[in-house]
């Protein structure tokens, strides 16, 4: 459920983010990208004491299981099991990484006239922060890109392979049996409780301090 509501929250403040920073509603972007933030954070610690399909090393194979898996998709048998296949558990590690690093770009980043800048901005010179407002949206247009291939593997999955993986997203059941999917232990919400006190910290900490 914790990783269905990210996932979710994620497409929309992205979607607000991408129409606020459009139409220089520079407030509300700048509100939008705490709110990532605060994702962020709660993520990455859930990464790491959440449920057991959410955590890193779950998910997070070597690059040679990756290829392993890419050359013999089209070839072996598909069978559904619970959790990230190896090309996908590097597909959100790679999103996960490019959202952090257009964040934090994003936190020092100064527009042309100096006149709204990241809350981190003071710690950089006025080219550094330009340099950061660059490099903020480019790794939006890299995001973009790894979304678009995020889309079309599930496409491929719908078309080719006949396995729904934007059901389950939505509502946590999957129509096909998945391997080992009733052995998986649920997060704990004392953790998550937790893990969200952790994120609001480190969101204000960072944004209205």
């Amino acid at each position: 459920m914790y990783i269905r509501l990210f996932h979710w929250l994620l497409v929309a403040l992205l979607t607000f983010s991408w129409w606020s920073g459009e139409q220089h509603e520079m407030e509300w972007h700048r509100l939008s990208g705490y709110a990532i933030l605060f994702l962020l954070v709660f993520r990455i610690y859930w990464g790491f004491v959440g449920s057991s399909t959410a955590r890193f090393g779950q998910f997070v194979r070597s690059p040679r299981s990756a290829f392993t898996y890419l050359q013999t998709l089209r070839t072996r048998p598909y069978r559904a099991t619970a959790g990230h296949n190896p090309v996908g558990g590097w597909s959100v590690l790679l999103m996960i990484v490019s959202l952090i690093a257009m964040v934090t770009a994003g936190l020092f980043a100064v527009d042309v006239d100096g006149l709204e800048s990241g809350p981190l901005a003071d710690y950089v010179s006025f080219d550094q922060g330009r340099l950061a407002a660059d490099l903020h949206g480019l790794l939006f247009n890299l995001l973009l890109t790894l979304v678009a291939l995020h889309i079309a593997a599930i496409l491929y999955y719908l078309l080719r392979l006949r396995h729904n993986l934007i059901g389950p997203m939505i509502h946590g059941r999957s129509t096909i049996y998945m391997e080992g999917a009733a052995d998986l232990p649920v997060g704990s919400p004392w953790k998550a409780l937790v893990g969200l006190l952790i994120a609001a910290a480190c969101t204000w900490a960072i944004g209205f301090r």
